[in-house]
């Protein structure tokens, strides 16, 4: 379909496929074992949650689309073509669209990766956490180090030159030698792009039911924050710029499915427990598989929430996820796009500017480096 003669709105698309060979340790999000049938089930229900949600589709420009889980390159290429052609069929997709498939080590060989990228993924984001073979034990994860580097490798070798990795930090048992020895390690690999997460131990989750045990083999607050502000120094020095808070790039690769979280750009999500915010609504999709499909064939969207933001509620939001990003928030063009902050937001911002959480200059507001370690509380104050 051919748009170019109408000014078309840019919006991202993500698809939750939430197959595993295993659950890991940490890991919150909807899960079941892979399986075939299941895999076929699933690309059904994409089919026809794509039509159901079609209409909302006029006049729209797909800028980013998102696999992720679980670990979605258990779908395989075949599936993701399939899809990805239907989409190209019956909408309006930008031709340097970012496509984005995470990946776990075990899953990279070299013909899986070439043919997902000829079946049109041009972005990988790959689940190395943590080149430490004990604390991978721990984490529940699959892969060994090694198998990490050669998975970067293969990667790269199948044609996607735009590859991030996810790193964990925060991890029980992890010192800072540890995690000084995984970022030196990455150094000289093919990686445009990297997040950085500390580990939070959610309800749950295996660590959840153990964190009596695990809370006192977490690093402390000072061991922390010198993970943190070493990652930010070597990444720097390899070439990798902070963005936002927990993500780095090579100039010209920064994540733009991701940004469009950060800058309020709609989004669909499709698949079992997938968040959408559409229209100044925010849904999500029921997370159980069959439900999910049986509730498409019967002609009927699978949400079983939905809320509608209120102007001020969304703006509070938008500002506060915005500051995410490292450049900060300019108020003036924020506030003539999104409408004036309310008075009591304001005196927020007065506040934590004092407590040297945020800093304004010529009108544009940014986290102090207090206020990027602390960003959760800065988060709940605006909210």
């Amino acid at each position: 379909m051919n748009g170019n003669s109408i000014a078309h709105e840019e919006i991202s698309l993500y698809f939750h496929v939430p197959f595993c060979k295993r659950k890991c340790s940490y890991c919150h999000f909807y899960v079941v074992l892979e399986s075939d049938s299941a895999k076929d089930h699933l690309l059904k229900g994409f089919l026809y949650e794509w039509d159901l949600v079609l209409p909302y589709l006029h006049h729209k420009k797909i800028v980013s689309i998102y696999f992720g889980g679980a670990t979605p390159s258990l779908f395989g290429p075949e599936r993701i073509f399939q899809l990805l052609q239907r989409m190209r069929q019956t909408c309006t997709i930008s031709p340097q669209a970012e496509i984005t498939l995470e990946v776990n080590p075990e899953n990279a060989s070299l013909d899986w990766m070439k043919a997902y990228a000829d079946s049109g993924i041009n972005r990988m984001s790959l689940g190395v956490q943590t080149l430490n073979g004990e604390l991978l034990h721990l984490l529940g994860r699959l892969h060994q180090p090694d198998a990490a580097i050669q998975a970067i490798q293969t990667i790269h070798q199948a044609g996607i030159s735009n590859l991030s990795i996810d790193l964990m930090y925060d991890l029980p048992k992890q010192n800072l030698t540890q995690w000084i020895a995984t970022l030196d390690a990455i150094k000289d690999l093919p990686i445009t792009h990297l997040s950085l997460y500390n580990l939070t131990i959610e309800p749950h989750t295996l660590f959840f039911k153990n964190q009596a045990q695990l809370r006192p083999l977490l690093p402390n607050e000072e061991t922390s924050l010198a993970m943190y502000e070493t990652a930010i120094e070597k990444l720097e020095a390899m070439g990798c710029k902070q963005y936002e808070i927990s993500a780095f790039a090579i100039p010209g690769y920064e994540s733009l499915h991701n940004s469009g979280y950060w800058i309020g750009r709609p989004f669909l999500g499709f698949g079992p427990s997938a968040f959408s915010y559409w229209q100044n609504r925010r849904f999500r999709n029921i997370a159980h598989l069959n439900k999910y499909v049986g509730l498409l064939e019967e002609g009927k969207l699978p949400r079983d929430f939905e809320e509608e933001l209120t102007p001020d509620a969304r703006r509070r939001e938008l500002l506060t996820i915005q500051l995410r990003l490292k450049k900060g928030v300019d108020l003036t063009h924020f506030q003539c796009c999104h409408g004036p902050l309310e008075q009591e937001t304001e005196s927020v911002i007065e506040k934590l500017i004092s407590e040297n959480f945020l800093s304004q200059r010529n009108n544009v507001l940014t986290l102090t480096k207090r206020g990027m370690l602390f960003y959760d509380s800065v988060a709940t104050d605006l909210i």
